[in-house]
């Protein structure tokens, strides 16, 4: 087994409980939250903001969150939050007992979710079966990004990182990775990329020096996905989909990329969105991306 894999649950109690409740099944990804996170302040300056912030909005209605992970999984405190914020009216039952309809509940929920902030599967940081399961990362992420949503003007702790393992159960056992995860936005590093970044001076005061810097980049560019037997000619139609972008981090970093793991030929806009977003997963991962990117 992966030494990172026990090194990640430190506490016996929250190792245990983990291989009892039998979470990860043969071929399934899962990401957590590391315990060693859990008495981190910020995240629980985040988790009381919230709860706070449900609280008032649904006070009303005379419903009250204790927490997080136990109040919000049946999907009963979501469909009140999105018909008072977003004035939504759904097509579900007001209270479901079984696990079947609280499923088919939170599918109705999460694809309004998806509608209204129009994001495409593969940029949404939650599913049907991680807010089931109570995952409360996955609940985080949920709820932060409805809150930035409706509530714009919401003063959202900023900066709140949390340590991450993701479990991937394979044939020859779990495999794992490790990675910090900014639940709400960086704003140091944000602040600093708007103040100090050369290429904003460079468009805004220098345009006639733009095609002198994609020249040196497609110089750059070529130079190692040429080992590929490749030709970039133009950086923004060539990275749009993801793929030399891939191919180019995997040139730099040495290592090779899996064909299953990307679509090589990418044919719709969902799949060149999991192309950059699994780039933007790799830089981060390795420490070479220290703020949010955009992946549209």
């Amino acid at each position: 087994m992966d030494p990172d894999f026990l090194n990640a649950f430190t506490q016996p109690a929250a190792h245990n409980q983990f291989l009892a409740e039998n979470v990860i099944t043969q071929g399934e990804k899962r990401k957590f939250i590391k315990p060693t996170s859990s008495n981190n302040p910020k995240l629980e300056e985040l988790k009381l903001f919230l709860i706070d912030w449900i609280n008032t909005t649904l006070q009303e209605e005379h419903i009250v969150v204790k927490s997080l992970e136990e109040d919000l999984y049946d999907g009963l405190v979501l469909h009140h939050l999105l018909e008072n914020l977003g004035s939504l009216k759904l097509d579900v039952d007001r209270i479901t007992l079984t696990e079947k309809k609280q499923r088919q509940k939170l599918t109705v929920i999460l694809e309004a979710v998806a509608k209204c902030l129009q994001l495409e599967e593969s940029q949404q940081k939650w599913s049907v079966e991680s807010i089931l399961t109570k995952d409360l990362l996955s609940t985080l992420h949920l709820l932060v990004a409805i809150a930035k949503h409706f509530a714009p003007r919401l003063a959202i702790p900023q900066n709140v990182q949390v340590e991450t393992i993701t479990i991937e159960s394979t044939s020859r056992g779990l495999k794992t990775a490790s990675a910090v995860e900014y639940i709400t936005e960086n704003k140091v590093n944000l602040e600093a990329q708007s103040k100090d970044d050369a290429f904003d001076e460079l468009f805004s005061r220098a345009p006639d020096k733009v095609d002198a810097a994609k020249k040196v980049f497609l110089q750059f560019v070529n130079q190692h996905v040429g080992k590929l037997g490749l030709n970039v000619k133009d950086l923004e139609s060539q990275f749009a989909d993801g793929v030399i972008l891939l191919l180019l981090i995997g040139q730099l970093e040495g290592y090779f990329l899996n064909l299953r793991d990307f679509f090589l030929t990418p044919a719709s806009t969902t799949e060149m969105l999991h192309n950059v977003n699994l780039a933007l997963d790799l830089l981060m991962d390795g420490g070479l991306l220290n703020f949010s990117v955009n992946s549209e």
